[in-house]
């Protein structure tokens, strides 16, 4: 399961935003603060920005909530038929939202975030359909065998040498009526994607990730060490095609440890999971089954290798990435047991289905990746709740180390990682157990333009508004388009 900064923003500068966060620390509580709450300003102690973090009630029954004191949420859509199975990815423009479901996708209103209202729905059956937009166009992933490339094609065996996977792309200049607009075929489809612009802005790669070949399937044989990247005239995106599809592990990767969740295993690399890119930086870093690699990317169409690093005791399965801000760390997901397993109890401990977090030291060619420290959420969960790291984005806090975190069934959890040593938690947001030991839980939470958006699989869609002053800055800072895997500077160009 998984996961997206390009982002064309209105940058708030740096200098105004520490004028605006000490004329701020003046004031008393603003209006909307709760009882339980703080104020938003500075000047708290050290053991009152803790208490924030205590929960506001104690271990949550069936659909009932639990947070930390800053964690507050303000509106909840369920979701709705025909887009009723589960929700996955999230990214945004302006005042929409776009959410992934495995029926097709939906697109929010969110210009007033604490009243969301659904703009439109399309239906367009194939799994995951993670989503990334850009301009007025919109990219699905497909990564379900289907009889044909259409949004009313059904499922057909991938043995089938008929059977179609890969990529879709929509106009979305009108909101409420999004056209389907061309479609493109990869090798074993499209688990997630990754949007790159190109450095003259006038085509857009696409890093398809895919994964798990079979030699009973015509279009995802063994070994499959590659990814597919997929190139698109932004002014005629009918003409997007399979540009190349380079191998990226020559050498065929981690070859895998046989386990079990509790034992411990590794995935053999055949593919990659996930990409995430810093396109300023020329950087790109992947989370691939039993590898974590940084790569070059000052030719967009030429991944080359600068450091792959490997972590057979405690990663199963490396499933995605994210840079900090200045790109100089970068965090790793383990999605230990795949996302359907608990593994946030005592038995697994708190260095597997975690987060590894990797300093990048050096330069040029000579960078390599330096483990630093494990993040895994504190609170315990059920034995009946799947629960393990999942999909997250940066808060955009100068001089820090944020993030906000899904953990499926484990919620959302916000954490500080700007000593890479020393991680820690600020706020967390999580409801107790789906009815009759159901898998379910929140599989991407992002922050965008001063709110936390969550994309919960089984019940809807989220929002929280988290109210700290180590954060409070954040809400200021504002951006017109938020893919997460496409990672910018939030406050340079």
């Amino acid at each position: 399961m998984t996961s997206r900064a390009t982002a064309r923003r209105r940058r708030t500068p740096f200098a105004v935003l520490g004028a605006l966060a000490l004329t701020l620390s003046t004031l008393t509580a603003p209006a909307f603060a709760e009882p339980d709450l703080p104020s938003d300003g500075a000047g708290l102690s050290e053991a009152q920005l803790e208490a924030q973090a205590e929960p506001v009630n104690g271990i949550p029954g069936e659909n009932e909530i639990s947070r930390s004191r800053n964690m507050v949420l303000v509106s909840h859509l369920d979701k709705v038929a025909p887009l009723d199975q589960t929700q996955t990815d999230i990214a945004f423009q302006g005042n929409y939202a776009f959410v992934g479901n495995y029926n097709g996708f939906t697109i929010y209103d969110i210009r007033n975030p604490r009243s969301p209202k659904i703009k439109s729905s399309v239906l367009c059956p194939g799994s995951q359909n993670d989503v990334s937009v850009y301009g007025n166009l919109l990219f699905l992933s497909t990564d379900s065998s289907r009889n044909d490339n259409s949004c009313n094609s059904v499922s057909q065996p991938a043995t089938e040498k008929s059977s179609w996977e890969g990529i879709k792309v929509f106009d979305i200049s009108d909101k409420s009526a999004p056209k389907y607009v061309a479609a493109v075929e990869t090798d074993c489809g499209s688990h997630t994607h990754t949007l790159v612009p190109a450095k003259d802005k006038k085509s857009l790669y696409l890093y398809i990730s895919s994964y798990s070949p079979n030699a009973t399937f015509p279009d995802c044989q063994p070994p499959h060490d590659k990814i597919s990247i997929v190139k698109v005239p932004v002014r005629n995106p009918a003409q997007a095609s399979l540009l190349k599809a380079p191998v990226l592990f020559p050498d065929g990767g981690n070859k895998g440890k046989s386990g079990t969740i509790e034992t411990g295993y590794v995935t053999a690399t055949s593919g990659c999971h996930d990409i995430t890119v810093y396109p300023q930086l020329d950087l790109a870093a992947g989370a691939c089954m039993g590898d974590g690699v940084l790569w070059d990317i000052s030719n967009r169409e030429n991944l080359v290798e600068i450091n792959r690093v490997q972590d057979d005791e405690h990663f199963a399965f490396w499933h995605s990435a994210t840079f900090n801000n200045n790109g100089t760390k970068v965090v790793f997901t383990d999605e230990l047991g795949g996302g359907g397993a608990a593994t946030c109890n005592e038995k697994i401990g708190q260095t597997r289905g975690a987060n590894g977090i990797y300093d990048i030291v050096g330069k040029g060619k000579d960078r390599k990746l330096v483990f630093k420290s494990y993040y895994k959420i504190p609170r315990m969960q059920a034995d009946s709740e799947n629960c393990v790291a999942h999909n997250g984005s940066l808060i955009p806090v100068p001089g820090k180390d944020i993030m906000v975190q899904s953990w499926y069934q484990g919620g959302v959890s916000v954490w500080d990682f700007t000593n890479s040593s020393k991680p820690r938690e600020i706020g967390f947001f999580e409801r107790g157990p789906m009815p009759n030991k159901a898998g379910g839980g929140t599989w991407s939470t992002y922050w965008y333009n001063g709110y936390i958006y969550s994309s919960e699989m089984g019940r809807g869609f989220d929002v929280i508004d988290m109210r700290d002053p180590r954060t409070f800055v954040a809400k200021f800072f504002r951006t017109n388009e938020l893919n997460v895997q496409t990672q910018g500077n939030f406050y340079r160009g």
